[in-house]
């Protein structure tokens, strides 16, 4: 594909079969575990064809090379596996719970140890990245919609000698791409805005490096925690409407933002789109948008939050986020959530219905 081409034309036609007469349109899932000696394949473990198209698309939108994993979290440890025995990880205190707590497991082990920082205070970053084996980022933060400087942070992380990690599943490949600002691996929750669908639960990694992709191929390979390819296949196509999604989600979501910050039961809002949000400034100066996840608070009332989240009729009630369906949730109701994430804070992931629709039913519910 010619390097011109918008992200939103890449994402429709990477990793398409070879134009040839009678040749399929889309790469179809190849169900074998077993493939005839003679060739490169060898085994269902290590390759597949739906795997290989998906990764291919995920590669030309990230600019790199891209492997597929059974989930994110399948993924997410076969990075953190790459941090020596007794190495240093640091991380920012707010991240996805998941990533988190799979640290916080290994540090207990002894495996490593782990240092969190504030992700969004580049000074902090940079003074605690020195000595450490990997930096792991997450912009926006997952739940408190943090923003980090990734430049900066990634040339701290690569001159202390850090692998430099950052997490784009919110943001997506369409809106940032963290290896073109310096970062060694983008890994993403492919379950979420990729396949967009709620029906897929998948993991990516992407990297310009040769060598890291080969020791996380391996991984992969060794530990067996390789996708269906049914769940590549559906996750490719649902990649294939990222951009219009993407484009009615991220629009509802500054229309939604906007509103809450004006609700009397509403304390915070945050929404890297809202001009007064301490991340707008950074966040429009490396992302193409803001994306389609906010968070919000009702001043300590995490009883009153619990309530909002029960008493909607549209949105869903649910932890997951960057389906076609908006859904929301009190994230402090899962123990293993960060305590430094307010008990009343809602984290919205905001899908693509009309807009006064799901505005109508939050505000019954902020009601409620």
């Amino acid at each position: 594909m010619t390097p011109d081409l918008d992200p939103s034309t890449v994402v429709v036609h990477a990793g398409r079969p070879a134009r040839v007469p009678d040749a399929p349109l889309g790469e179809s899932p190849v169900f074998s575990s077993t493939y005839i000696a003679g060739g490169n394949r060898g085994y269902g473990r290590f390759d597949n064809d739906a795997w290989a198209a998906l990764e291919t698309t995920l590669g030309a939108l990230e600019g790199g090379r891209g492997l597929s994993f059974a989930s994110g979290m399948a993924a997410a440890a076969a990075v953190c596996d790459l941090v020596p025995v007794g190495g240093r990880v640091v991380a920012p205190q707010h991240a996805y719970s998941g990533v988190l707590a799979l640290l916080d497991q290994q540090a207990a082990a002894g495996r490593l140890t782990v240092d969190r920082v504030d992700i969004a205070d580049t000074a902090a970053v940079s003074a605690a990245v020195v000595g450490a084996d990997m930096l792991w980022v997450e912009s926006p933060t997952n739940p408190a919609m943090e923003v980090a400087d990734i430049p900066a942070v990634a040339a701290a992380g690569r001159t202390a000698g850090a692998t430099v990690v950052v997490d784009n599943t919110f943001a997506t490949p369409l809106l940032q791409q963290p290896l073109s600002m310096g970062a060694d691996i983008v890994m993403h929750s492919a379950t979420k805005f990729i396949a967009g669908h709620s029906d897929v639960v998948l993991g990516a990694v992407i990297t310009d490096s040769d060598e890291l992709w080969s020791a996380l191929e391996l991984r992969r390979r060794s530990l067996g925690a390789i996708p269906g390819p049914m769940e590549a296949f559906l996750a490719l196509r649902g990649l294939r409407t990222l951009a219009l999604r993407l484009e009615r989600a991220q629009s509802n979501a500054a229309f939604l933002a906007a509103r809450l910050l004006d609700h009397p039961r509403v304390s915070l809002v945050r929404y890297p789109g809202l001009p007064t949000d301490p991340g707008h400034t950074r966040a429009a100066a490396q992302m193409s948008g803001f994306g389609a996840i906010l968070a919000f608070e009702l001043g300590g009332d995490a009883t009153g939050a619990q309530r909002v989240c029960e008493s909607t009729s549209l949105w869903v009630h649910a932890t997951s986020l960057g389906g076609v369906e908006s859904m929301l949730e009190r994230r402090r109701r899962w123990p293993i959530e960060v305590p430094t994430i307010p008990e009343d804070l809602i984290r919205l992931s905001v899908g693509i219905e009309h807009p006064t629709d799901l505005w109508a039913d939050l505000e019954q519910a902020l009601k409620a």
